[in-house]
């Protein structure tokens, strides 16, 4: 931010004496409100056509700039229309000529509201200047003063204003002593369009306004500066010391000098800025605090990253030609977010995005945030039945797709629910039959009928102002919705998962935090994206942290490995099977490991023999295990990368920052003690806004106490962490006897000729239910059903023998990484002709 003064404060000063004060006391500028007996500036002896490129050359010379010419015009009185009009275009031709960019209006006359404004004379007389200043780019900066020290009603008339050259002049006192704002209200209400400020002090005394000098009074000036650093402010701020109307008060030699000392505690030093942070090994910084909840939005996040490392690289893409700074990253981001405004999308709004990990999926979610819609991620998997569904349910506006992802073609499947393209308007509204709220279609691959390309969309930027990007960012609050996620859904349809911004921004933050991510860190982002676990544990996890990011289309074992090889990569999440396929390629031993360092393996459990590979392997000695579901945000519970190993082999850690997390008996919902198998429930700040359209669905999960019914079987040790046992519908009760399918897993993974497996429960006449092991032996290797019973039975209780072995290929999973166990009972019912009745679902 840059200082100021207004000449209304040296009335008596001569012009040599204005400058020469401005330069000794490092002001960058002044704000021209007449000058000794000309009030009317553009008749003042330095700004006559005479003496004009003098005073230009002066200012250069001592790089003092005019930032604003304040006019005393007011808009209030109709009978003055002509004369104001007049009045400002001089003021306008001189401020072309100074490259002065703003000029101050006044709606209203006084600074204290007392006679009512009509809006209508003031909106009429403002966009007769309009076209004058757009001519001369210009910007009109209406004060906030009188009846628009209300600033929600000054927003309404500047949003009546098609032009990006009508804004806001903040003084901060008047909206704070005559409307009873507070600087974030009024920071709320006016967002981008504060494009100036005015500053001055003081205090009431027997109802009467009396003026101090900075600090002097009872104006929250602390609040003022975090407001405008809030909005990423940095233009000038202005101090209107009244001299000129108000002689009694100190003269400019006193308190100018002041106000430089005063302000540049905020100006010097921001304070701000200094508050980063070193990782443990001190080679990187990050911004918050570990272990506390941030109270920022998305598009909040990312500005306050820009603003402490804008130059910190955020995409380095080694698949497609995408590099990225944080600053150029808001840049495509603040494009897009201007495209879909132009497009219709309002706040509240769902814009759906069916893609891989491609560079628009990212650009996507921070541009639908950042307007306060909501995003709606979409399954790459899925195919015509489910995107209908996805689509409808979600009452979705907006659709941003690729061409398609294996065997999914996305562009079939639209033109079949769409008819209506082949007779659309690319970028006029859709309006189809089957998809009622579908409105605009995005292809990012390709051109189609009635859709518009990524660059078209792109261009639609050019018809709206940034400033209104800005305008709905400040709007937006945490706990708005800003993400739709659908669930698995491995019985009946899949339900759209609610998340706020405080949800996932705070999970994301102190996951990161749990890892020591900083900006020394370089991030394999191979999960997918519309899944928590690339959204939230990577993406989010990197940003809050400003890590640099290698995102990948889609997972590749071959390409993750050259990423790693290429970025030095020092954080890579996975599900198991992601880790095993990595560990298990041809290229595994040409990969140098030796910047590796941290990540996550989470999804489905994890047998310890993978984890210790992975740590023994691949040189990630500070790995972790996050537990939790899409419902949360999704993470509940983390173990820390300085956690000893055996507690990050055996436990998911301990509950997260802010996260409450205990085990109850499923049936009577009663506190269970310690070492005790139970239902794992968790309540904070974590857990979703509800089910979308689904109240009933959401009431069946979340219990009137607040507390999230996970479905899963756990139990807590006496350190606090969490060891998750099973799903209570995937728990096999044999006989009356309680078997949890992954304790026998986990044993049957250490014999040397399995690569993987899976335990489920299958009908049983006898006992209800039966154990049955589905195997993927390791390449080469055979094995007899016996001899895999005899391993078991020979180290576990006979009753923890499975009766049926399985060795198969693949396990069926779906586009997460996750295991889908129902699936594989549907299939061994049918291959084993047992009865259905009996089955278990989950």
């Amino acid at each position: 931010m840059k200082i100021a003064f207004s000449t209304l404060g040296c009335p008596d000063f001569s012009w040599a004496d204005i400058y020469s004060m401005a330069k000794d006391l490092s002001f960058d500028g002044i704000e021209i409100r007449g000058l000794g007996d000309d009030i009317f500036a553009v008749k003042a002896q330095p700004f006559t056509e005479e003496h004009l490129p003098e005073t230009i050359k002066k200012l250069k010379e001592l790089q003092i700039e005019i930032p604003c010419f304040s006019s005393g015009c007011c808009l209030k009185f109709a009978d003055r229309e002509k004369e104001n009009l007049q009045e400002i275009e001089q003021y306008i031709l001189l401020a072309s000529r100074f490259r002065t960019p703003f000029i101050r209006i006044l709606g209203d006359l006084e600074p204290q509201p007392k006679d009512d404004v009509d809006d209508e004379t003031v909106l009429s007389s403002l966009m007769q200047m309009v076209p004058i200043a757009e001519q001369h780019g210009v910007t009109l900066l209406v004060e906030t003063n009188g009846v628009y020290s209300d600033t929600a009603r000054l927003k309404n008339l500047l949003d009546r204003i098609p032009s990006d050259a009508v804004a806001a002049l903040w003084d901060i006192h008047h909206p704070y002593r005559y409307a009873g704002e507070t600087p974030n209200e009024t920071v709320q209400n006016l967002g981008a369009y504060i494009r100036y400020v005015h500053v001055k002090d003081s205090v009431v005394i027997n109802g009467v306004t009396q003026y101090r000098m900075m600090g002097e009074g009872d104006l929250p000036i602390d609040e003022v500066i975090m407001a405008l650093n809030s909005i990423n402010y940095e233009g000038y701020i202005t101090l209107e010391w009244v001299k000129r109307w108000a002689s009694d008060l100190s003269d400019a030699g006193i308190v100018f000098p002041h106000y430089v000392n005063y302000i540049s505690r905020y100006i010097e030093k921001k304070p701000e800025k200094s508050r980063l942070y070193d990782n443990k090994t001190k080679t990187g910084k990050y911004i918050w605090k570990k272990d506390t909840l941030i109270d920022l939005t998305f598009p909040q996040v990312l500005d306050r990253v820009v603003s402490e490392f804008p130059d910190q690289y955020a995409f380095r893409y080694t698949t497609t030609d995408y590099t990225r700074t944080y600053s150029e990253f808001r840049d495509d981001v603040d494009t897009f977010a201007r495209s879909l405004i132009a497009l219709g999308v309002k706040p509240g709004d769902h814009v759906a995005i069916w893609a891989t990990n491609v560079p628009q999926w990212f650009i996507t979610f921070w541009a639908t945030t950042k307007i306060g819609a909501v995003l709606v991620t979409v399954n790459t998997a899925y195919k015509i039945h489910e995107a209908e569904y996805l689509l409808r349910q979600s009452d979705t506006h907006t659709l941003v797709m690729i061409d398609g992802y294996k065997d999914s073609d996305y562009v079939s499947i639209i033109r079949e629910l769409c008819p209506e393209l082949e007779s659309a308007v690319a970028g006029e509204p859709l309006h189809t039959k089957r998809l009622p709220f579908l409105r605009n279609i995005i292809t990012i691959d390709s051109k189609q009928k009635g859709c518009l390309t990524w660059d078209e969309a792109m261009a639609m930027a050019e018809r709206v102002p940034l400033y209104e990007v800005y305008n709905r960012a400040y709007a937006i609050k945490v706990h708005d919705v800003c993400n739709m996620q659908y669930t698995s859904g491995t019985t009946g349809f899949p339900k759209g998962v609610m998340l706020t911004h405080y949800n996932v921004v705070n999970n994301g933050k102190t996951i990161g935090d749990c890892m020591d991510l900083s900006t020394a860190d370089r991030m394999l982002i191979h999960v997918p994206m519309f899944h928590c676990f690339g959204m939230v544990l990577a993406m989010t996890a990197a940003v809050t942290h400003a890590v640099t990011m290698s995102p990948l289309p889609y997972f590749s074992p071959k390409k993750s490995l050259a990423c790693i090889n290429k970025e030095k990569i020092t954080c890579c999440h996975g599900v198991p099977t992601m880790f095993i396929a990595m560990l298990e390629n041809e290229d595994f031993s040409k990969t140098d490991f030796s910047y590796m360092r941290t990540g996550i393996m989470a999804g489905s459990p994890c047998p310890i023999k993978v984890m210790q590979d992975v740590v023994d392997k691949m040189n990630m000695n500070e790995i972790t295990i996050v537990y939790g579901q899409t419902e949360s945000s999704p993470g509940c519970t983390q173990s820390r990368a300085d956690d000893p190993l055996e507690v990050r082999v055996n436990t998911v850690g301990r509950p997260l920052p802010g996260v409450e997390c205990k085990i109850v008996d499923p049936k009577t919902g009663e506190d269970l003690p310690d070492n005790t198998d139970g239902e794992f429930v968790a309540r904070g700040y974590n857990i979703m806004k509800g089910y979308y359209k689904m109240p009933e669905a959401t009431a069946a999960v979340i219990d009137e106490n607040g507390w999230l019914h996970t479905g899963d079987l756990a139990r807590r040790d006496s350190n606090g962490n969490f060891k998750i046992t099973g799903r209570i519908k995937d728990m096999i009760i044999r006989g009356g006897e309680n078997i949890y399918p992954k304790e026998i897993e986990d044993f049957i993974y250490t014999h040397p000729k399995v690569k993987d497996v899976q335990v489920i429960g299958v009908p049983d006449k006898q006992y209800g239910e039966e154990i049955m092991a589905c195997v993927i032996l390791k390449d080469g290797e055979s094995m007899t059903a016996e001899e895999l019973k005899e391993y078991v039975r020979s180290h576990m209780a006979k009753h923890k023998t499975p009766r049926y072995v399985d060795f198969v290929t693949d396990f069926p999973m779906n586009a997460a990484g996750k295991i889908l166990k129902y699936k594989m009972r549907e299939a061994a019912v049918e291959k084993l002709k047992l009865n259905r009745e009996k089955m278990v679902t989950a």
